[in-house]
């Protein structure tokens, strides 16, 4: 019986890469509440989100170094040390990602990343260069789960939706996919990946 999928979307930070900034902030500031503190009322995930949308981190550094001179230092840490937010590869999702290209089967990315910072992850990360496409939010200047960077993927790359899959760590991304009409799962870890290929037929049981 043939696949029920022809391609499949995987989106990039805890799915095929682990990444908080936690992995860097822990050495900054050891006491967690104050360390929660500053996550959540300084460089919160809406801040970081504007780099997803293509802002420059110069400039988002420069703006919060403003309002919060104080913590100047944990503040342009986020952005000259990016690269200590990573942590290790999703090992079975990445094995998943290798077994789909040894099968054959078109891989693609749909990832909310910086574009300056995607060159970091890629050198850390080689096989995030074996994509077939990539879609990313900080060029698009678009971001999931905005209906229009689905759209954009099935576009550039001439996707049928109901016959892509689509997995994301974030339910909000995952419902936003199944609106636009790709078949979408919420990604766990990648044993529940895996089935949820053999179930499509993607990969064999």
């Amino acid at each position: 019986m043939p696949a029920a999928i022809d391609a499949v979307v995987f989106d990039v930070g805890n799915v095929l890469v682990r990444w908080d900034p936690r992995n860097l902030y822990r050495s900054l500031i050891p006491d967690r509440a104050e360390r929660e503190e500053f996550l959540a009322s300084v460089c919160t995930e809406a801040w970081n989100h504007r780099a997803d949308l293509g802002e420059r981190f110069d400039d988002l550094v420069d703006e919060l170094v403003a309002a919060h001179p104080e913590r100047r230092e944990l503040i342009t840490a986020y952005r000259d040390r990016w690269s200590d937010m990573l942590g290790e590869p999703v090992t079975e999702a990445v094995a998943l990602l290798t077994e789909l290209r040894a099968a054959g089967v078109p891989v693609y990315a749909l990832t909310n990343f910086s574009v300056e910072t995607w060159p970091q992850a890629v050198r850390r990360y080689p096989f995030l260069d074996d994509f077939d496409g990539v879609v990313m939010s900080g060029r698009e200047r678009v971001a999931k789960p905005d209906p229009a960077i689905y759209r954009l993927l099935v576009e550039r790359y001439h996707l049928a939706p109901s016959r892509t899959f689509f997995t994301d760590d974030k339910q909000v991304n995952v419902d936003a996919a199944r609106a636009a009409g790709l078949v979408a799962e919420r990604f766990t870890d990648g044993a529940v990946l895996r089935r949820q290929l053999v179930t499509l037929r993607v990969l064999p049981s």
